[in-house]
């Protein structure tokens, strides 16, 4: 998915970006219930919409992205501000890229267009930057077999990949503005929470 996406950029047509503002509403929403303490992490910030509205709720933020002129108009929108920082960078290999700990991720349709052993490599870099107390927001697509889109994943998909996390919540994504096929996928936002040990 890098190549098409770096392409659609290139050409400017970024469709996933009228789809998030016609779903900001929703987001917001979700947002308002994160208690901002710390370090926010953006990953797939694209050009920075979410990572600026993380940094208005009072998180510090990073964003990152491996498209060179996603995250050039970021920075662009915002220059100077110390609460802000975009890197351009594999999301797979976040320990190459940024330091934590982070106490919130937020994923806005990055881990569902990876291949499995991509996710592992993504999960595992949140989780070796994460803070004991840290959270993650990810909307992702269900499965499908649409050419072109992102591939989905199931819930389980994302059990697997986070092992040393449990799910807090759920919620059925608001698709208005989305194209059928995607929104046959019943595409959700799931919350995610570090395990925490049992003790004996």
């Amino acid at each position: 998915m890098s190549f098409a996406y770096r392409m659609m950029y290139l050409l400017g047509f970024t469709p996933w970006e009228r789809a998030g503002e016609l779903g900001s509403e929703q987001l917001s929403g979700l947002l308002d219930k994160e208690a901002p303490h710390g370090r926010a992490l953006d990953i797939g910030c694209g050009t920075g919409r979410h990572t600026l509205e993380l940094a208005d709720r009072g998180w510090e933020t990073v964003g990152i992205d491996n498209v060179q002129r996603a995250v050039e108009r970021a920075r662009s929108r915002r220059p100077g501000d110390a609460k802000v920082a975009f890197t351009v960078g594999d999301v797979t290999r976040l320990a190459d890229h940024v330091q934590g700990p982070f106490s919130f991720f937020l994923d806005i349709g990055c881990f569902h267009g990876l291949s499995a052993e991509q996710r592992a490599g993504l999960a595992s870099g949140i989780t070796a930057a994460a803070a004991d107390d840290a959270a993650i927001l990810m909307m992702a697509f269900g499965p499908n077999r649409v050419p072109v889109f992102p591939d989905g994943v199931a819930r389980s998909d994302i059990e697997d990949a986070f092992a040393d996390w449990r799910i807090d919540y759920v919620e059925p994504v608001a698709t208005n503005g989305m194209p059928k096929p995607l929104r046959a996928t019943r595409p959700s936002f799931y919350r995610l929470l570090r395990s925490r040990p049992t003790k004996d």
